[in-house]
């Protein structure tokens, strides 16, 4: 059976060759073509063929692959007038061949195949021939199945390809062609549901039942799901009664989503019972000797939620004993109704917790929720109320949504909605409302009514038979419409009679369900309709009902409306074209107040049958009537946030719906709905009000007419809770036994019932033999205490007691029996256990535990307490102690808990004998501060009483402040006085001292155990004492004591500023014991605002010399402040004040805001300034040095500006001006010529000032250091360097002067200069010079700037590789020098070119220098020529050459040259003679150089001819002529020999000294030199010197300083 498929599946379209592509055709064509298997006549081979194909599911024909005819198959399915299949059939009564002879398809096949397998083994009847048979039949076999195997993955990769080529074209949502259908199955037997779904991407199916996804993994064995080929089943095995639901499967992939329905229903035979079946349970009972306990725990409580939220309601189970596998039955219901899985409520089981969860709340969820837990020993239920608020409206001022949305006399074309109305109206009437409709598996909702109906109920018209619709209803008012309602639940439109006409039969041999119908009866007129009547009737329509014919099986029955106006026989038909298939139908557009009748024809094809009976005269109009105000309504108490209302039931209410609640908080005239979903009863439960408020409640009816008016308001309520009767106490211990009594402790009942519990009955039992007998009281008066002592009992003897709990609603119920204790004298040392354990002041790190102690002392009374703790969760190894020494009080404060932490306690007393018992241990307390938690906050107020006082929020009417000493309740109120006032209260001390310190905590009863304490110890006491006594005796505290200060004009205040005065506060002004008052001389201000006290005085005089007080008051409160002006402290002050005075005068005019002071720059030039104000135009300043004017300062452009004079500036004449930019002028800024007294006047028509500032001595010297310290720290690092006498050290500064004090030091040494080591500067550098160096002078050299502070020093080391490059570049420039100077040269005196006339004589001299003396050789045109008579050669005493022509011909012409050469080196002169035809001979021509290398005439040539230029001169090509800046050089270089001379003598401050003979007048003789100097030398006489060289002339020169010192 697993290889074949259902026969509706046969045509199905995916086997259709007309779905192939062309391509897989193509394939399939040339397969059969060339297959083996085509050809071959093989029965069997054809038959596996066939099952192959179809186990493969190639998407092939079996038609299409066997070569042989197949008989054809009826169609079974069914299909609907557009030809779509939507299901299959069954004849009735008829089956198929298969069901004919009991076999299928492939039983059939197998049949055959074994027939054919017989024959061939007839035939060969050798073995060998048999086996060689059955070798070449599974060859062929093997060889087909490759072939059809290797086919269809040929054709699968074509598809894929194909699909993957045109994905887009081939995606589609899915679609059902064959959807499942419904069936009716009897108990125990299996049932299949079948459907067939296309789509691209393959659709991703799921089964529901009643919504809820089916998982087989959950029921093992009950459902199994299979998908092939697009082909989906769901079999559910061994149906039950549960199985009867509706089976949703839905489709689904990336285009959509799809679902079709069917359902299963399941019946029970009716005949006897089947043994083998359970018996039923007629109640809880216990099997297999297992009796379960249900404990229902961490419940939900009363719930809140809106409109489209969703909300989870969870409980734990705590089923004992815990079996492995084993599941209780856990049903939800709301209002009393079971509730089923569905997609608006999930549940879940997770074997401890059940869970039901409302995924989109709608107003119809709002109900009393019951979780019922069955097991086989019975149930436990627990419950609670779910209320659901409207959502917001999408339109402001519309209507709540409608509810409960129902479809009634579902018909082939009506359908009846009902629905009802909401509580809320927004405000204004609603107006009506509107039914949409939307057809199952659509989305297109469509309007029903075009206006508004009031009735809540409404017929709809129009459906198409068959199909299934949904609906939804919107209320509207003149604000807008309502949001849509929860939509129905979906109906599909048909006649109740077709469904009435069908039954189902099973068929126990094929498990198949088999449907029959009778036939209908053909050419028979139906008869009357029976019973016709008007079952609604309003203003907007009428519903007639009727009965078909009595005859049965009648061929297609439809009917036909006929209406008439009363008092009249004309009939009119009201649906003229279509007949009505169902016996119902509403009629609209009847004219209300008027009275109608009706009847009703019956109609088939074979004619209009006879009218029934009319009805009785109906008028239009509205039949059901709004009910009317509920009567009285009394809300009653219940609990902190709920009421109970009840209230009288509307009278002759006619289909009454439910009743609305609304309340109002007394006073606000706002009404808030307490249900959003009618309630049937007179009382509910209105929740969510809030502690203390006073509510008043109305009522209002419902019914389909519509919402009755409000009932009368009800009394105001408060809300609070209802006073009841004490829960049983619990957890019964005995403290203390002897013979014949023992004494009880038990902890307090977890609910006391809203009011005070009054005391405590104790019962007793004795047990015999393990049998309980009778109870006795054994206390007739209540107890106050948790402790009592049962007396009269019996030694030896085994007791039960129980304990109730009173107050003033009554005495509540037992406590559980204790257990069962033996009464016989405790003889033990130690203690016995402590009890009333009480936890109070639990914050998130600590909490206070308190405890009596033991009854039974042992035989040594109790001397301390040890307290262990451990956390809830923890095992009981987990104990630790808190205290490692016993303590004596019974209280202790634990601290360093961890938040959130819950925790277990217990108490241990000890005695001289040991430890003794355990306590009970509490109830687990986690360590969290409750919000609004407030601690005790002490005060003390203005009259110093100090007092504790506490506050609380969360108090009940009945709560009261308990206040306690060391846990003790305060009952002495000589010392301490209680006052409370609502939510507040406070302790006074009357007398606070000594005996007041402890620890004091507040209780407020009826509250989750708000408390909290505070500790006085000593320290705090004495604090608040101190405070007490400043609150006492207040002192006006000070922000500032008395002060004096002094204002403009030189004006005297004083003044003090208080913290905070009064407006009546007072000051009293104090001078010597004697009180001031305001007057001409005394000013006085008191700025409460600012708190500021001041009295001013216009200026002192000695009569003002004394003590000055301000006294203030201000109540109460007092203060003074004392300043005392006496002696030198009076007399400076006076002073002060005189000064203010005149510098206020002073600043009248012209005046200093800054006196004159002096400033040097960066560039170390000193600058005079001050800063001046109130200045005009016609204001002056004038410069003074030493009393001589010096600058004067006139029409000064600003009123408040800055003066300045720069000093050391020197007067040169006009064409010298520019000489001071170079370095020698910027040396002579400043000397000790500046030095001086400067001053400074301002004046002008409204005064003057003066500013004066004195630069001699002292002041001079800061200056100069001053500019030092400015030289100093402008030098570079100390660097070293050679010269062709040894080594120098040297550093620059940006500016030098000649009062410059440094010292060189050698190792830290002052060094002592010798002709050997000399120091000198040139321009801006400072050196030092080592002659002739030796390894002797190797170390650490510095220079040391003096500038009158710590001084600045260079340093640099002369030692190692430095000292070795240093000296070896000295050796190198040494020989250099030597070289240099030795070598021969020609100094000067020839000229580039001689031009001279024809005949006349030529006489050139030039000076010659070396060592030793040079050789000298004369060269005519690089030729080499001796002395002659023509030319003469001459070299004299080693340094003058002289070449003569006596008679110049043209054959001179040429060029000449002179080479002098020794050992040191060689240098040549050259010259040009230019021989031209001329006057006769004049003489001789001489030619010589001057001093400065220009060439000259001799003393015999003509005047004017000395004034004919030659065309050059040999000493251009080595020196520029002279200008004026090398005439400045020269002085520069004459004035640093001297310096260098001066300063080899020693220090530079002995230089100093000497060069002070440098006066001004010889700088001027010395400049007017320099500036002859610079004329034409046309305008200057020739020297009168003998013909030399130049360089002779340079060297004596340079050496004149020597010569002249």
């Amino acid at each position: 059976m697993s290889g074949s498929i259902p026969f509706y599946q046969k045509h199905h379209r995916h086997y259709d060759r007309g779905y192939r592509s062309k391509e897989t055709q193509s394939k399939v064509s040339q397969y059969q073509s060339s297959s083996r298997y085509s050809a071959s006549g093989n029965t069997s081979a054809t038959s596996r063929s066939r099952g192959l194909n179809v186990s493969s599911h190639s998407g092939l024909e079996e038609s299409r692959l066997s070569p042989l005819p197949k008989r054809a198959k009826p169609s079974y399915l069914a299909v609907d007038k557009d030809n779509q299949i939507i299901g299959y059939v069954v004849p009735i009564f008829r089956g198929s061949q298969a069901f004919a002879t009991g076999l299928s398809d492939t039983e059939e096949a197998r049949v055959r195949d074994t027939a054919a397998y017989m024959a061939r083994r007839d035939l060969f009847t050798s073995g060998l021939e048999m086996e060689r048979s059955e070798i070449i039949s599974r060859k062929e076999a093997m060889r087909e199945s490759a072939e059809r195997i290797s086919l269809n993955k040929r054709i699968h990769e074509h598809e894929e390809h194909f699909k993957r080529m045109n994905e887009d074209s081939l995606m589609h949502a899915p679609e059902f062609v064959i959807k499942p259908r419904s069936h009716t199955v009897w108990e125990k037997q299996c049932v299949r549901l079948h459907c067939t779904v296309s789509g691209w991407p393959d659709p991703r199916v799921v089964w529901y039942k009643n919504n809820v996804a089916l998982d087989p993994l959950t029921n093992p064995g009950k459902y199994k799901i299979e998908s092939r080929y697009s082909v989906h089943s769901l079999e559910i095995n061994g149906c039950d009664f549960d199985d009867t639901a509706q089976y949703r499967v839905s489709a689904m992939n990336s285009q959509g989503e799809l679902s079709a329905f069917a359902s299963v229903v399941v019946k029970r035979f009716k005949g006897e019972i089947d043994e083998s079946l359970p018996a039923p349970r007629l109640g809880p009972v216990s099997e297999y000797g297992i009796t379960f306990q249900t404990h229902i725990v961490d419940k939900f409580g009363v719930s809140f939620g809106r409109e489209g939220e969703t909300m989870s309601l969870g409980c734990t189970v705590i089923i004992y004993p815990a079996l492995q596998r084993y599941q209780p039955d856990v049903e939800w219901y709301r209002d009393d109704v079971l509730l089923s899985p569905s997609k608006w409520t999930h549940m879940h089981w997770s074997g401890d917790r059940a869970t039901l969860t409302l995924t989109h709340l709608n107003k119809e969820d709002e109900g009393l929720y019951t979780l019922r837990v069955s097991t086989k020993s019975g149930y436990e239920t627990y419950s609670a109320y779910v209320f659901v608020r409207d959502a917001d409206a999408e339109v402001e001022g519309a209507p709540a949504a409608p509810l409960d949305v129902r479809c009634l006399d579902a018909n082939k074309d009506y359908i009846i909605v009902t629905w009802k109305q909401p509580a809320v109206d927004g405000g204004n009437s609603i107006l009506g409302y509107f039914v949409d409709r939307c057809e199952v598996g659509t989305n297109h909702w469509i309007q029903c009514n075009d206006t508004p109906v009031k009735f809540a109920r409404f017929p709809v018209t129009g459906l198409v038979e068959g199909r299934s619709y949904i609906f939804r209803v919107r209320a509207v008012n003149k604000s807008g419409i309502s949001r849509p309602s929860r939509v129905s639940e979906p109906v599909a439109a048909m006649d109740p009679a077709d469904r009435a006409r069908m039954r189902g039969t099973s068929a126990p041999w094929t498990g198949q369900i088999i449907v029959t119908e009778e036939e209908p009866a053909e050419g028979v007129v139906p008869g009357r309709p029976l019973d016709l009547q008007v079952t609604e009737a309003t203003k907007n329509y009428v519903v007639l009902s009727w009965k078909p014919p009595g005859e049965k099986g009648l061929e297609g029955v439809m009917y036909y409306v006929e209406k008439c106006v009363s008092g009249t026989d004309s009939w009119q038909r009201v649906n003229t074209e279509i007949p009505v298939k169902s016996p119902r139908f509403a009629l609209f557009d009847l004219a209300e107040g008027k009275s109608y009748r009706f009847r009703v024809r019956c109609c088939n094809s074979a004619g209009v049958g006879e009218p029934s009976d009319p009805t009785e005269a109906t008028t239009v109009g509205d039949k059901l009537d709004i009910p009317s105000a509920p009567g009285k309504v009394i809300p009653t108490r219940n609990t902190d946030t709920s009421v109970v209302v009840s209230w009288e039931a509307s009278r002759d209410a006619k289909e009454l719906v439910g009743y609305y609640i609304e309340g109002s908080i007394v006073g606000s005239n706002v009404w808030e709905p307490c249900n959003n979903k009618p309630v049937n009863a007179t009382r509910f439960i209105c929740h969510g009000l809030i502690t203390g408020e006073k509510y008043v409640f109305r009522v209002r009816a419902v019914n389909a007419a519509g919402i009755s008016q409000f009932s009368q308001e009800s009394e105001p309520v408060e809300v609070k809770a209802a006073i009841a009767s004490p829960a049983p106490p619990y957890g019964i211990t005995v403290l203390e036994c002897v013979r014949d009594s023992m004494v009880l402790a038990w902890k307090q009942p977890t609910f006391i019932g809203g009011a005070d519990i009054t005391g405590y009955f104790v019962d007793y039992r004795e047990v015999i033999d393990g049998v309980p007998g009778k109870w006795h009281e054994a206390n007739i008066k209540a107890v106050s205490e948790r402790a009592y002592r049962v007396s009269d009992l019996k030694e030896n003897k085994k007791y039960q007691f129980q304990v109730r709990a009173a107050n003033m609603a009554g005495v509540g119920i037992p406590s559980l029996p204790s257990k069962t204790f033996l009464c016989e004298e405790w003889t033990i040392a130690v203690p016995g256990p402590p009890h009333d354990l009480q936890i109070r002041e639990v914050r998130n790190d600590s909490l206070v535990l308190l405890w009596k102690p033991p009854v039974y002392q042992g035989r040594d009374p109790v001397n301390g307490f040890y307290i262990d703790i451990k956390e809830a969760d923890a095992p009981e190894e987990a104990w630790r102690g808190v205290n490692t020494k016993a303590i004596e009080k019974t209280y202790i404060k634990i601290k360093d808990l961890k938040e959130g932490v819950a925790y277990v306690f217990r108490v241990r007393a000890q005695n001289k004998a040991g430890v003794g018992k355990v306590s009970d241990v509490t109830e687990p307390v986690p360590a969290v501060t409750k919000p609004g938690t407030k601690e005790i906050v002490v005060d003390v107020d203005d009259d110093g009483v100090i007092s504790l006082n506490f506050e609380c929020s969360s108090m009940t009417p009945d709560s009261k402040f308990v206040w306690s000493k060391n846990y003790e309740e305060i009952t002495d109120t000589s010392r301490l006085t209680t006052e409370t006032k609502g939510t507040k209260s406070k302790v006074v001390f009357n007398s606070p001292g000594e005996e007041d310190i402890g620890v004091y905590s507040c209780l407020i009863t009826h509250t989750d155990g708000v408390s909290s304490s505070y500790t006085l110890s000593e320290e705090e006491l004495k604090r608040l004492l101190e405070i007490s006594h400043d609150h006492k005796f207040p002192i006006i505290p000070l922000k500032s004591e008395l002060a004096v200060e002094l204002l403009e004009k030189g004006r005297v205040r004083f003044w003090l500023q208080a913290e905070k005065m009064s407006p009546n506060g007072k000051v009293d002004y104090v001078f010597n014991d004697n009180v001031l008052s305001q007057g001409e001389k005394y000013k006085m201000n008191f700025d409460k605002n600012t708190g500021v006290i001041e009295m001013s005085m216009d200026s002192l005089t000695p009569a003002d010399e004394g003590t000055y007080t301000f006294q203030l008051q201000d109540g109460k409160a007092t203060n003074q402040s004392s300043l005392v002006l006496i002696g030198d402290v009076f007399k400076q002050l006076q002073k002060e004040s005189e000064f203010q005075r005149k510098e206020f005068f002073r600043k009248q005019g012209p005046h200093f805001i800054e006196y004159l002071s002096w400033e040097v720059t960066p560039e170390c030039c000193v600058i005079l300034k001050c800063k001046v104000g109130n200045m005009k135009k016609e204001t002056s300043a004038l410069w003074y040095k030493d009393k001589h004017q010096i600058k004067a300062d006139e029409h000064l452009g600003f009123t408040e500006g800055v003066l300045k004079l720069e000093i050391a500036q020197r007067d040169l004449p006009a064409d010298t001006a520019d000489i001071v930019d170079s370095p020698i002028w910027r040396r002579l800024k400043i000397s000790k010529k500046d030095a001086g007294v400067y001053e400074v006047v301002l004046k002008d028509d409204r005064g003057q000032d003066t500013s004066t500032l004195n630069l001699t001595d002292q002041g001079f010297k800061d200056l100069m250091n001053e500019v030092f310290s400015f030289i100093a720290n402008s030098s570079t690092p100390l660097k070293i360097t050679s010269t062709d006498e040894g080594i120098r050290l040297y550093t620059f500064v940006s500016y030098y002067n000649d009062l410059l004090q440094v010292t060189w030091h050698y190792k830290d040494s002052a060094i002592a200069f010798s002709d050997r080591i000399t120091s000198g500067v040139v321009g801006e550098q400072l050196w030092l010079q080592i002659k002739e160096p030796t390894e002797k002078d190797m170390g650490k050299y510095a220079i040391e700037f003096y500038d009158g502070k710590g001084g600045l020093r260079r340093t640099v080391d002369l030692a190692g590789q430095a000292f070795d490059d240093a000296f070896a570049e000295f050796q190198r420039l040494k020989a250099a020098a030597i070289a240099e100077k030795n070598r021969a040269r020609v100094a000067g005196g020839l000229p580039d070119v001689v031009t001279i006339q024809e005949g006349k004589a030529l006489n050139l001299t030039c000076n010659i220098s070396g060592n030793p003396v040079p050789e000298v050789t004369w060269l005519k045109n690089d030729r080499e020529i001796t002395s002659d008579e023509h030319c003469i050669l001459k070299f004299e005493s080693g340094k003058f050459a002289s070449f003569t022509i006596t008679g110049v011909n043209t054959s001179d012409s040429g060029k000449y040259s002179i080479l002098v050469k020794n050992k040191y080196g060689t240098e040549s002169g050259d010259f040009t003679v230019e021989v031209t035809e001329g006057t006769p001979d004049l003489g001789v021509t001489s030619y010589w150089t001057d001093a400065e290398g220009n060439v000259v005439f001799g003393s015999n040539t003509p005047k004017d001819k000395m004034k004919t230029a030659l065309t050059g001169s040999k000493m251009q090509k080595q020196k520029e002529s002279v200008s004026k800046s090398s005439a400045v050089e020269k002085v520069e270089d004459r004035e640093e020999g001297k310096r260098r001379e001066a300063k080899t003598e020693g220090n530079l401050s002995h230089g100093a000294e000497e060069r002070k003979a440098l006066d001004s007048d010889q700088i001027k003789d010395e400049k007017a030199d320099l500036v002859n100097q610079t004329l034409p030398a046309d305008q200057s006489e020739a020297p009168e010197q003998p013909a030399g060289s130049v360089e002779e002339s340079e060297a004596v020169a340079e050496t004149q300083p020597e010569i002249n010192e």
